[in-house]
């Protein structure tokens, strides 16, 4: 996917894929819910998240219900930071970003 915001482009097919969370509902689900943290070659960090029709991401149809959407969230580091504390393991936070304080 890509998507301009703020004048910068997000491309997650030349981003760097770092971490990805399912909520662990199945695809068909209406709350599934998948996000993939990216890094850019720049630094930046982004996330790409898609999910079911009763998620964040949901999208209107044609039809006026509500669909699988997906969009692209720009981070800072301390959001992407944030982020891993919510959605990773501690070893895996430690991998990309570093031992935090006791």
């Amino acid at each position: 996917m890509k998507k301009i915001i703020n004048g910068k482009l997000y491309n997650t097919d030349t981003a760097t894929q770092i971490a990805i969370y399912n909520n662990g509902y199945y695809i068909n689900d209406f709350n599934c819910v998948y996000e993939t943290l990216y890094r850019k070659r720049t630094g930046e960090f982004f996330i790409h998240g898609e999910g079911g029709a009763m998620s964040e991401y949901s999208v209107r149809c044609s039809d006026g219900s509500w669909c699988w959407g997906e969009k692209i969230i720009p981070l800072t580091e301390k959001g992407a930071q944030r982020w891993a504390e919510v959605h990773l393991e501690a070893d895996e936070y430690i991998k990309l970003f570093g031992e935090p304080e006791e």
